[in-house]
This record gives structure tokens, C-alpha cells and sequence, in this order.
């Protein structure tokens, strides 16, 4: 029988979204290994990574917009020499503000050409078995978690930061840019089954950013990320506060990792039975809840345990976005629009490391990090429940 080509899209998915987001979100195990060597603060370090977002906002909706022209091989293909290209000059950096261009902007930039243009690609590709696929490629979020975080503070370890920085530099450059020759455009049927939800074909990027439902996609979005966004970066640094060694830390970080993994299978599965919108509004109460509980996680044991729910909530909530996206807005736009979204959610996942780190530099602790967090997780609730097709796919639908 013959492999569904889609198939090779959603393994490429895994492998370059791993290298692409994991190594933006190592920076949480060389937060500390930096911070001490160079003299930098906690926050002044943790600033890159709200670089990252903010630049890798900007560009995932510059990146969609140029894979719906060019196609994604090319996208990815320039994402992944900048992210090799970020990590090297990261790893060179003297001072502050030169960490902060190279691994900030450079990097953040870089994944932004990996997870938005490949789910929207993947999304593309399939008819049945959607929400599953856009899981699978979503996965190598987690894989990247648990994998890249626990190699770099193992390198760490051996030789230093800046050793550990260009050793991920160069895995990105002889791993990404060789995946990304395997992409391949949907055949033209993928696009033409697009709109299950009565997407019209004639709706322009335009018209899609000025729908109601498109404001409300994107701000749950936001909202989700800014909840979880400042727990996840942190969650290194808080083990460590609790007692933690930086390896056992590490391997909370890789729980919370792994479950996000698991919880973006389960949910994946839950959606393409029951839709995306009742799994998205249960997941992120979920999320809200796992928040809230680090407020009184002190002990190794809960926060192994807390890293596997928070982990399931957060990751399973993910690749339902994008779902949405595709009903909502139709195939031919798909790039573009979900680029959009993820380009607004970005800025929530700036926000969150850069709090973490100015509560912590201000109180010594994270307890009000938590409480903003956990005020983001209700709110994003609150929009997820107000969902609805856009009128104009409705009005499109046969009657």
C-alpha cells in the first residue's frame, strides 16, 4: 500500500518544529549558567526570550504570507539556515544587548518560519484525520522539550554555554535545512475540500482578519499563551528555588514536556470526534487550574506531578487553534491567517518570561507571576466560549 504523503509533511513537521521551538526554549536551562558567567541579570537574560516571541510573532505571519505564494520548502528552508545562524552568534555574544539581537531577534525570527507555515501546511494536506495530524506535527514542541533542554544542560555541563549554544546551531543547520527539501505543496484537491464549516472560497486575507471570529481566535490565543507562557519558561528556575538540582529541574521541565506531548494526542483525537471548540474551552480551564496550583507546589514530587497535568493542558490545547483556523477560513488563506494568529499569541508568550524574571529580580519569588497567569488562563476561557462561524461562510453554505 502506498504512504500518504502527507504523512512525510506531518515526520518533517515533528522533526524541524523539535529543532525550531526546542532550541528557542532552551534558553530556560541557560538562563542561570549565563546569568552567573557574565554578570547579567535574571531578567536582562530572560528579555531574549521575549525577544524571541516578539520577533518570531512578526515573522510567522510574514513566513505564512510567503508560503501561501512560494510554497513552505522555501520557507523553511531560509528559517533554518537563520536558526543556525542566530545560535551561532548567540554563542559568541560579549555583551547583553548582543545575546539579545543574536538569540532574540535572530532566533525568534527563525522559528517563526517552523511551527505556523508547517501546521498550516499540514492542515492543507488532509481531509480526514485533521486534528490528528496538526497534533502530530505540534508534537515535536514537546520532543523538543524533552529532548533539547536536558542536551543542553548535559553540554552545559561538559564545556560551557557557548560550546552548548553552537552545538545547537549546528544540528539546526544539518537537520533543518535538509527536512525542509522534503516538503512538497498539497495537491490541488487538498485545497479545493476546504471549507467544512462553509468557509467561502472568494474570503480574502483582508476580509478574514476583519471577522469577529477571527479577533476572538487570535485573543484566545494570546491570552492561552500569556497563562502558560511565564510557568513553562520559568519552571527551571522555580525547581531550582524549591531545592532542585539543575539536572533534576531540567527533568521536570522534560515532564511537563512529555505530558504536553500526551496531551496533544488525546485532545487531537477528542477534537475530530466532538470538534476543536468543547476540547479548547475544557483544556484551557484545565490549564488555568494546573496555574494555579504552583502557588502551593513546593515539594519535588508535586511539582513532577502538577509538570504532567499543566504539561496536558497546555499542550493539548495547542494544535486546536489551527483547526479552527482551517474550518473557519478555508485552505487558500490558511497560511496567511493562522500566521496572523500565531502572530497575536506570539505576543502573549512575550510577556510571560519577561514578568517571570521581573517578579523574581523584585520579590525573589514567583508567586504573583502565577496569580497574572492564572487571571490570562480565565480570561482565555471566557473568549474560547463566545466562538462562532463567521456569517459570511454561513451564508456561503448550500442550504
Amino acid at each position: 500500500m502506498r504512504l500518504f504523503y502527507g504523512w512525510v509533511i506531518v515526520a518533517v513537521g515533528i522533526v524541524v518544529t523539535c529543532l525550531g521551538i526546542g532550541t528557542m526554549m532552551s534558553l530556560s536551562v541557560f538562563l542561570r549558567p549565563i546569568a552567573a558567567e557574565m554578570g547579567w541579570s535574571i531578567a536582562g537574560v530572560s528579555a531574549a526570550s521575549t525577544i524571541n516571541f516578539l520577533a518570531m510573532g512578526l515573522a510567522s505571519f510574514a513566513w505564512g504570507a510567503l508560503s501561501d505564494r512560494f510554497g513552505t520548502r522555501v520557507v523553511v528552508l531560509a528559517g533554518g539556515a537563520l536558526l543556525g545562524l542566530g545560535l551561532s552568534l548567540a554563542s559568541l555574544a560579549a555583551e547583553l544587548w548582543q545575546f539579545q539581537l543574536a538569540f532574540g531577534a535572530i532566533v525568534g525570527a527563525a522559528a517563526g518560519s517552523t511551527y505556523a507555515p508547517l501546521v498550516a501546511t499540514t492542515a492543507v494536506w488532509f481531509t480526514r484525520h485533521r486534528s490528528l495530524a496538526v497534533a502530530l506535527v505540534s508534537v515535536g514542541l514537546g520532543i523538543g522539550s524533552m529532548t533539547i533542554a536536558p542536551l543542553a544542560t548535559w553540554m552545559i555541563g561538559q564545556s560551557g554555554w557557548r560550546s552548548a549554544m553552537l552545538v545547537l546551531g549546528l544540528i539546526a543547520w544539518g537537520t533543518v535545512v535538509p527536512a525542509a527539501l522534503l516538503i512538497r505543496r498539497p495537491p490541488a484537491a487538498a485545497h479545493a475540500a476546504g471549507g467544512e464549516v462553509g468557509a467561502p472560497a472568494e474570503m480574502s486575507v483582508a476580509q478574514a482578519l476583519r471577522t469577529p471570529q477571527f479577533a476572538a481566535i487570535a485573543l484566545t490565543h494570546f491570552a492561552c499563551c500569556a497563562a502558560h507562557s511565564g510557568p513553562i519558561f520559568h519552571m527551571v528556575s522555580y525547581a531550582m528555588s524549591c531545592g532542585a538540582s539543575r539536572m533534576t529541574a531540567t527533568t521536570v521541565f522534560s515532564v511537563a514536556g512529555a505530558g504536553g506531548l500526551a496531551g496533544r494526542i488525546i485532545c487531537a483525537l477528542v477534537a475530530d470526534r466532538i470538534g476543536a471548540k468543547p476540547v479548547l474551552v475544557a483544556g484551557l480551564a484545565v490549564q488555568a487550574l494546573a496555574v494555579s496550583l504552583y502557588l502551593v507546589a513546593r515539594d519535588i514530587a508535586s511539582l513532577y506531578a502538577l509538570a504532567v497535568l499543566f504539561g496536558l493542558a497546555y499542550g493539548g490545547v495547542m494544535p486546536l487553534y489551527a483547526i479552527l483556523v482551517r474550518q473557519y477560513f478555508g485552505a487558500r488563506i490558511m497560511g496567511s491567517t493562522f500566521g496572523a494568529v500565531a502572530m497575536v499569541s506570539t505576543l502573549g508568550m512575550a510577556l510571560g518570561p519577561w514578568a517571570g524574571g521581573a517578579v523574581f529580580d523584585a520579590f525573589v519569588s514567583y508567586s504573583w507571576l502565577y496569580v497574572g497567569s492564572f487571571v490570562f488562563g480565565l480570561g482565555a476561557v471566557a473568549i474560547a466560549m463566545s466562538f462562532r462561524p463567521p456569517r459570511l461562510a454561513l451564508a456561503a453554505a448550500p442550504a
